[in-house]
C-alpha cells in the first residue's frame, strides 16, 4: 500500500534507510497507521504495519501490513490516519492511499522505435474502471500512445529513451489498487565507422576497418551475410586488397544478436571501400591503414581507440594524416551519458555518486579531452534540470561538487579553451545556480578549489573563504528576516568563465575567484571583497553573469576601494518602473526613487480624476461626443489606477522572496496584462470615437449602441486576451517570468507576445486615425459639417493633438531607446515621463478642461489657477478634447515593450554569480 504526502518536495534523504529523517517520518507514519487500523480496521495485525520505502512525487510512502481476512474496509481506518497525520502537520489530501503493487508491466528488454505493450491485470476482487497514467500524466496523446477497448493493455507507439519513466494503471474502488513499473527504454545506439568511403590504392596493402558502439551492444562486420569478425562494443577488421583489378566493396558494422532490430536503420552502419590513383606526386599522398589514402587538404574521419567513444577528424598534409579535432568521450562517461536520459529523480544519488568516482578515476583522461568534458557538463546541466522538483542534501551536492573540482581543475584550463566558443563553461555556472536553488539543511563542503556553506540567519552574515591562495570575504550586513543564505566560491572558474559575451570585443580579464550567491529573500545590500590574482591590470569592475545578455554585467555593483591587491565590491538591488519596458536590468537607486514616487503621484492623481468626474459628471455629459469623451477618460483612469496598483503589488512580491513565487505572481500578472491592455483599448475606442465624429459626420450612432462597442472592446478583448494567455501558457515555466520580476515570460514562451502585438497595433491605428483626422481637418473647416453644440470640442481636438504631436513623438523615442541601450540617463528620463501618466491625465483630461473647472465647487480658484494656460489652449466649450490621445499614447510606450527579465535572478544582489573584471 501507499500514501501520498503533498506539498512536500522530496528530500533524497529519505533513501537511507539508516538515516534520522528517514527513521523519523517512517516512524511517525508507522505508529500513526498502526493505532488507526487497530481501533478501525477488523482483521488487522496489530504491529504490522511496516513503511518500506519513499519514493517521488511529492513524497509517496510505501507501507505493507498483515491480517487476517482478505476483505478489508479501510475508509474509516485510512480517515483516521489522515486526521491523524495531519494533527502532526503532514499534509496528506483525502485521496491519498492507494492499493500499490510495483510489477513487470513488461519483461521485455525495450530498444528504440519498439512497439513497446504494457499489461495491466485486474484482479477478481476488483471490477472498477482502469486509467493509465504515463510519468505523472493522465492525459495521454493517441498519437503515441493506445490503449485496447478494455483498457488493460496500453501501447506505446514507435518507443524512444523520451518514454523512459514510471507508468501506471490505476484500478478503480474504495481504495484504488495501482500497479506500476520504471520503464527504461535504452538509448539509441550509436554505431560509428568512421568515413562511410574508405579510398585505398589498388597495392595489396592491408587495411582496418574499425567499428564501435556504445558499451553494452555487441556488433559484427559482416560483407553481405558473411561474418567477417565479431566481440563486444569494438572491433576490428583486418581485409587485405588485391594488388591489381580490385573492385569496389562494400561492409556492414551491425548489432549482433539481437535479429529483432536489424529492421531499423540504427542497428548498422555501412562502409564503401572505393579505389583510388595514386598522385604524381609522393608528397601529395597520404595513407594509413585507418584512414587510407588522400591527397593534401583531404579530411577524413577516424574512430577513437580503446576506452574511448567517438571520432577524431584528421587532415591530410604534407604527406601526413594530421589530427585537427578530438571528439572522443572517456568510455565510462559516455555510458553515464547513455543512462542520465532515462534517468529517475530517485535516482540522482546513486548516479551522481558513480559520475563522481568516475571522474576521480579518469582524472587526467578526463581533463586533457574537451569532448569529455562536454559530455560531463551536459551530464551535470540534466542533473539540475530533474532535481527542481526535490530537494538536495549535503551528500548528493557534495558529489555534485566533486565532479566540478575534477572538472574545472587548472589540469583542463587547456581543455576549456576549446569549448569557449560552445557555451560549455555558461551551461556549467547555469546548472550549478539552479541546483543551489534546491539545497535544504545548514551545512558545509570544501573540495580542491571549491567551498560551499549553506546556513540560515536572521541578522548579518559574514564569509571568509579557507580555500588555499584566497582572501575572498562576502558581508551581507543585513537581513531583515530569517532566511537561507548559500555561498559557493571558486578559486579555478575564472580561467574556465569567459572574459565578455559573444558581442563583446572588450579585452578584459576575470581577475579573482567567482562567487555564486544563491537567497531565497530579497537582500538590498551585498559586499564582496576579492583579492587580485595579477596585479599588473587595472580598471577594475564588479561584476555579475547576465544570463539573459550573456555578457558580464556592472549594473547595480560598483567598486567600493581598491588597495593592499583586494578589490571591494558593494552590490544593490532597486526595482524600477522600466522593468515594464526594458530588456535590460538597470539597477540604480535613482531609478527606484522615480518609480516610487512618480507612480504614488500617480495614484494620487488618478483617485483625484475619478471624485472630480464624479462631481461633474452630469454637467460636462450632455451631448454625445462629451459624453464618450468623459466615459472613456473615467475608464482609462480607473484601468491605469488598478494596473499601477497591480505593479506595487508585482514589485513588493518579487522583491520578498527569489526565487519569485509563480503561485503569487501569476495572479497579479494576470490582472496587470488584463487592465493594461484595457488601457490601450480604450485609448483606441477614444480615437474611433473622433475618427467617427470627424470624418464620417453624417453618420449618426445612438449613445447607448457606442457605449456597448465602447465596453466590449474596451474590456472584453482584453480579457479574451489575457484568457487565453494564461491557457496556452499555464504552467511554471511559461506564463510568468523566470526573475524577480513579476510579469509576463518570454525566454521560454514568448508570452509577453500576447500584450506587445495588441498594443503595438492599437498604436498604429491611433497614428492613423490622427493622420487622417488632421488631414481633414486641414483641407476643410468644421463649422458647416458638425452640430452647433459640437463645434468647439471638435475644433479644439485637433489643436490640441496637433499641439502634444511632438511630444507625443519624443516619448515614443525613449520607449525605444530603453530597448536598445543600457545607459542610465535614458532609463531614468523614461520612468520620470511614464511614471507620472497618472498625474498628467488629472491635468490635461480633466483641470485644464474649461468645463470641468465651471462645474466644480469652487470653480474660481481653479481658473484663476489654469488662467493663463487655458487662454491659449481653449476655444470653446471643451478645452481638452485631444489631450488624451499624448497620455495614452505615452502608456502604449510605456509598457507595450515591456520585457519580463529586465530584472534576472543572476542580476540582482541576491542571487547570482559575483567577479572583478580587469582591462
Amino acid at each position: 500500500m501507499s500514501m501520498k504526502i503533498s506539498d512536500q518536495p522530496f528530500d533524497f534523504s529519505l533513501t537511507n534507510r539508516t538515516g534520522k529523517i528517514y527513521k523519523d517520518l517512517s516512524g511517525q507514519i508507522e505508529s500513526a497507521i498502526d493505532t488507526s487500523y487497530s481501533n478501525k480496521l477488523t482483521g488487522y495485525s496489530v504491529g504490522s504495519a511496516k513503511v518500506t520505502g519513499f519514493r517521488p512525487g511529492s513524497v509517496i510512502a510505501d507501507y505493507t501490513i498483515n491480517a487476517t481476512s482478505n476483505t478489508l474496509e479501510f475508509e474509516a481506518a485510512n480517515t483516521q490516519v489522515l486526521e491523524s497525520l495531519r494533527s502532526q502537520g503532514l499534509s496528506l489530501a483525502n485521496d491519498a492511499f492507494t492499493l500499490s503493487d510495483q510489477r513487470a508491466l513488461t519483461t521485455d528488454q525495450l530498444y528504440p522505435l519498439q512497439k513497446v505493450d504494457l499489461k495491466c491485470e485486474q484482479p477478481g476482487f476488483l471490477n472498477g474502471q482502469i486509467k493509465w497514467i504515463v510519468k505523472n500524466d493522465t492525459a495521454l496523446d493517441n498519437t503515441r500512445y493506445l490503449v485496447s477497448n478494455d483498457n488493460r493493455t496500453l501501447t506505446v507507439i514507435n518507443a524512444t529513451e523520451n518514454d523512459s519513466g514510471r507508468y501506471s494503471c490505476i484500478i478503480q474502488g474504495n481504495v484504488p489498487y495501482v500497479q506500476w513499473q520504471n520503464i527504461a527504454i535504452k538509448k539509441r545506439p550509436i554505431i560509428n565507422v568512421g568515413e562511410k568511403d574508405h579510398y585505398f590504392l589498388c597495392d595489396g596493402s592491408i587495411f582496418q576497418l574499425k567499428c564501435s558502439v556504445d558499451v553494452g551492444y555487441n556488433i559484427e562486420w559482416v560483407q553481405g551475410e558473411k561474418v567477417l569478425v565479431s566481440g563486444n562494443d569494438s572491433i576490428t577488421y583486418n581485409h587485405r586488397m588485391q594488388n591489381g583489378n580490385c573492385s569496389q566493396e562494400i561492409f556492414t558494422c551491425r548489432l549482433r544478436d539481437l535479429p529483432q532490430l536489424l529492421i531499423y536503420g540504427y542497428s548498422q552502419s555501412s562502409v564503401t571501400v572505393r579505389i583510388i590513383t595514386a598522385p604524381a606526386s609522393s608528397d601529395d599522398l597520404c595513407q594509413n591503414g585507418e584512414l587510407g589514402a588522400g591527397t593534401t587538404n583531404d579530411v577524413r574521419t577516424g574512430v577513437c581507440g580503446i576506452g574511448l567513444k567517438g571520432t577524431i577528424t584528421y587532415k591530410c598534409e604534407s604527406g601526413l594524416w594530421k589530427q585537427i579535432e578530438d571528439n572522443c568521450v572517456v568510455e565510462v562517461i559516455n555510458k553515464l551519458t547513455s543512462k542520465v536520459e532515462s534517468l529517475l529523480v530517485e535516482e540522482i544519488p546513486v548516479f551522481l555518486a558513480n559520475l563522481s568516482v568516475a571522474t576521480q578515476q579518469q582524472n587526467i583522461n578526463i581533463t586533457q579531452s574537451a569532448a569529455t568534458v562536454q559530455a560531463i557538463v551536459d551530464i551535470l546541466s540534466k542533473i539540475a534540470d530533474l532535481s527542481q522538483s526535490v530537494v538536495i542534501n549535503k551528500p548528493v551536492m557534495e558529489d555534485f561538487l566533486k565532479t566540478v573540482d575534477i572538472i574545472v581543475s587548472d589540469n583542463a584550463n587547456d581543455t576549456w579553451s576549446k569549448l569557449i566558443k560552445n557555451n560549455t563553461s555558461i551551461k556549467l555556472l547555469h546548472a550549478i545556480e539552479d541546483i543551489s536553488d534546491r539545497l535544504t539543511d545548514d551545512f558545509n563542503i570544501s573540495e580542491i578549489s571549491i567551498q560551499l556553506t549553506r546556513k540560515t540567519v536572521n541578522n548579518s552574515f559574514t564569509l571568509k573563504s579557507s580555500l588555499p591562495n584566497s582572501t575572498t570575504e562576502i558581508v551581507i550586513p543585513q537581513v531583515p528576516q530569517m532566511t537561507s543564505i548559500t555561498i559557493i566560491i571558486f578559486t579555478t572558474l575564472d580561467n574556465v568563465l569567459p572574459t565578455h559575451g559573444g558581442n563583446d570585443s572588450r579585452d578584459v580579464k576575470i581577475n579573482g575567484d567567482v562567487v555564486v550567491v544563491k537567497v531565497n529573500k530579497m537582500i538590498n545590500n551585498i559586499s564582496f571583497t576579492f583579492d587580485i590574482t595579477d596585479q599588473s591590470l587595472g580598471n577594475p569592475q564588479c561584476v555579475f553573469w547576465n544570463f539573459t545578455l550573456n555578457n558580464w554585467d556592472s549594473n547595480g555593483c560598483e567598486v567600493k576601494w581598491n588597495n593592499n591587491g583586494n578589490i571591494a565590491c558593494e552590490c544593490d538591488h532597486t526595482t524600477s518602473f522600466s522593468i515594464l519596458m526594458s530588456p535590460f536590468s538597470i539597477d540604480n537607486p535613482a531609478l527606484a526613487y522615480i518609480t516610487y514616487i512618480g507612480v504614488a503621484i500617480s495614484l494620487a492623481s488618478l483617485i483625484i480624476c475619478l471624485i472630480i468626474e464624479t462631481i461633474v459628471w452630469k454637467s460636462v455629459t450632455r451631448n454625445d461626443t462629451s459624453y464618450m469623451r468623459h466615459v472613456s477618460i473615467v475608464n482609462i483612469a480607473v484601468s491605469l489606477l488598478i494596473a499601477n496598483v497591480c505593479f506595487i503589488i508585482g514589485a513588493a512580491v518579487a522583491e520578498s522572496e527569489q526565487p519569485t513565487s509563480v503561485g503569487r505572481c501569476s495572479p497579479v500578472v494576470f490582472f496587470m496584462h488584463f487592465f493594461y491592455l484595457a488601457l490601450f483599448f480604450w485609448m483606441l475606442m477614444s480615437a474611433l470615437l473622433l475618427f467617427y465624429r470627424t470624418v464620417m459626420v453624417l453618420s449618426q450612432m445612438s449613445r447607448a449602441k457606442m457605449m456597448a462597442i465602447a465596453f466590449i472592446v474596451g474590456y472584453g478583448a482584453p480579457l479574451l486576451i489575457a484568457a487565453i494567455t494564461v491557457a496556452s501558457t499555464a504552467g511554471p515555466q511559461n506564463y510568468v517570468s523566470k526573475s524577480n520580476a513579476c510579469w509576463l515570460n518570454w525566454y521560454e514562451s514568448n508570452a509577453l507576445l500576447a500584450f506587445v502585438v495588441p498594443a503595438l497595433t492599437i498604436v498604429a491605428i491611433n497614428l492613423l486615425v490622427l493622420i487622417v483626422v488632421l488631414c481633414k481637418m486641414l483641407r476643410r473647416g468644421v463649422g458647416a459639417t458638425t452640430q452647433p453644440d459640437e463645434k468647439h470640442a471638435l475644433v479644439v481636438i485637433a489643436r490640441c493633438v496637433a499641439i502634444l504631436t511632438p511630444i507625443f513623438g519624443l516619448t515614443w523615442g525613449f520607449g525605444i531607446g530603453t530597448m536598445v541601450s543600457q545607459k542610465l540617463g535614458i532609463h531614468v528620463v523614461f520612468a520620470l515621463l511614464n511614471s507620472l501618466q497618472g498625474f498628467f491625465i488629472l491635468v490635461f483630461g480633466t483641470l485644464l478642461d474649461s468645463k470641468v473647472r465651471e462645474s466644480l465647487p469652487g470653480k474660481m480658484l481653479l481658473q484663476k489657477l489654469t488662467s493663463n494656460r487655458t487662454n491659449n489652449t481653449s476655444a470653446g466649450t471643451s478645452s481638452t478634447s485631444g489631450l488624451p490621445f499624448l497620455r495614452w499614447r505615452r502608456k502604449v510606450y510605456n509598457v507595450s515593450e515591456a520585457n519580463p527579465s529586465s530584472a534576472l535572478p543572476s542580476s540582482d544582489s541576491s542571487s547570482g554569480s559575483y567577479a572583478v573584471l580587469n582591462d
